[in-house]
């Protein structure tokens, strides 16, 4: 079973979790979505508030087939988590899958993960990472994949889908959902 966590902070941009967190269930993997605090309800930028299905600190070590870090003005929380960046540091070392959209890929950067990397991110945080290419709506190098924003949700999500699955079953799902 391949298997994705999604790890939640308040003021995360809805649309960038909750997608990936669909079209890779309709992909069938297995999606475990953390709450950062130690409450299960999480609230997004636009007031919309989830429940997650455990904690942070309740998923410890437990490994994932890939880590997503959705953007919005949670990553400020994400980014001051030394949890959020040793679970990087071990996904990166094991060549496990990391996503990052927004302004999540400033996570990355915080953790030496975008040295020597392609990728993007939203225009906000285009002044803290110096190689950002700004114009693609998403970029996959090596086993990390970054989107620039709420607007490419979708092709991020199915981006990761292919990426975790075949791209057979990306465009599956893509049908699925008249892409």
């Amino acid at each position: 079973m391949t298997t994705a966590l999604v790890i939640l902070a308040e003021g995360f941009e809805e649309i960038e979790a909750i997608t990936p967190i669909d079209i890779l269930r309709r992909a069938g993997a297995e999606v475990t979505v953390a709450a950062l605090t130690e409450g299960i309800h999480v609230t997004g930028r636009s007031g919309l508030t989830l429940h997650a299905d455990t904690t942070l600190t309740a998923v410890g070590t437990q490994e994932f087939d890939c880590l997503i870090l959705p953007g919005g003005p949670g990553v400020k929380h994400l980014r001051a988590d030394l949890r959020v960046r040793a679970i990087l540091h071990a996904h990166a070392r094991s060549g496990r899958w990391i996503a990052a959209i927004c302004a999540a890929p400033t996570i990355l950067h915080d953790a030496g993960l975008l040295e020597n990397r392609r990728y993007t991110a939203h225009f906000s945080v285009a002044s803290e990472l110096a190689n950002v290419l700004a114009a693609e709506r998403v970029v996959v190098d090596g086993p990390i994949v970054t989107a620039r924003g709420a607007g490419t949700s979708l092709d991020f999500a199915l981006r990761l889908a292919s990426c975790l699955f075949s791209d057979k079953v990306a465009a599956d799902v893509g049908r699925s959902i008249c892409t």
